[in-house]
């Protein structure tokens, strides 16, 4: 297992205002009707990998999230972590903005772990991302909760549109391009070599607005959004900036 020993080596930390998010939104936040259907969604979890191709202990986490991709009503996701590349090997798929993310969870949760592979699960949770028995449990007690805050997305010929409900609380949307399935040949750095098969990977990460309780609708261009590779497009809710997961929508194949 990969462990991050110097926490304090992660750069470029940042806050997220509310003028970053109306900036991202581009103005596109409007009033949503309070007829919105507010029926619990089934149970449902989010699984987040933070992986490395410049970790030789990543192979079987990224192996196992292809599973857990496969169970009804989980919502895998993969994001490649760039502070492994010194080793060797630049990942391919890596940018700091994941590593960031992985860092504010750290300090959200206030324990400052920072590895590879970590698995987190609804914002909350996290674990070693090849411990198979712990993750297995972990979502099946997750399974026993439901979202608290409706949450849809749409994808429209120029728009992404996501449509968030009534609650609680402050929050975050975080808006994500997927690319469903791809596989890298290493050619350096610890697993030199192999040739990994990564799936539901994260290609960029966009805190799309602030929400407070109130319905609203969030309509975002497509035009710069999607990387040309992309192929699906996950939106998370989360409280705070990255607490729990409120809310997950999706469209586009990120299952099996």
């Amino acid at each position: 297992m990969g462990r991050l020993d110097h926490i304090e080596c992660m750069k470029n930390e940042h806050d997220i205002t509310r003028r970053q998010c109306v900036a991202l939104m581009a103005g596109a936040a409007l009033p949503f009707a309070n007829s919105m259907s507010h029926a619990a969604a089934p149970p449902a979890v989010v699984v987040e990998l933070f992986t490395s191709q410049g970790c030789s202990s990543c192979p079987p986490a990224d192996a196992l999230l292809d599973e857990l991709r496969a169970m009804p009503g989980v919502t895998a996701l993969t994001y490649h972590v760039d502070y492994w590349d010194y080793l060797g090997w630049k990942d391919t798929l890596g940018s700091p903005e994941f590593s960031q993310r992985q860092y504010d969870y750290a300090k959200a949760r206030g324990d400052m772990d920072v590895y590879t592979p970590q698995m987190i699960v609804n914002g909350e949770a996290h674990m070693v991302g090849s411990s198979r028995q712990r993750v297995l449990d972990t979502l099946e007690a997750a399974r026993q909760s439901k979202w608290t805050v409706p949450l849809t997305l749409r994808d429209g010929p120029k728009e992404i549109v996501i449509d968030i409900g009534e609650g609680e609380g402050d929050a975050t949307l975080w808006v994500m391009p997927v690319l469903a399935k791809t596989s890298v040949k290493i050619e350096r750095g610890e697993i030199a070599g192999r040739e990994i098969n990564y799936h539901n990977v994260v290609r960029r990460l966009l805190p799309a607005g602030m929400w407070n309780g109130t319905a609203q609708r969030v309509a975002l261009p497509k035009d710069g959004l999607m990387p040309p590779e992309s192929t699906a497009c996950v939106a998370l809710l989360q409280s705070g900036k990255v607490g729990t997961v409120l809310g997950c929508a999706s469209w586009g194949h990120i299952g099996a």
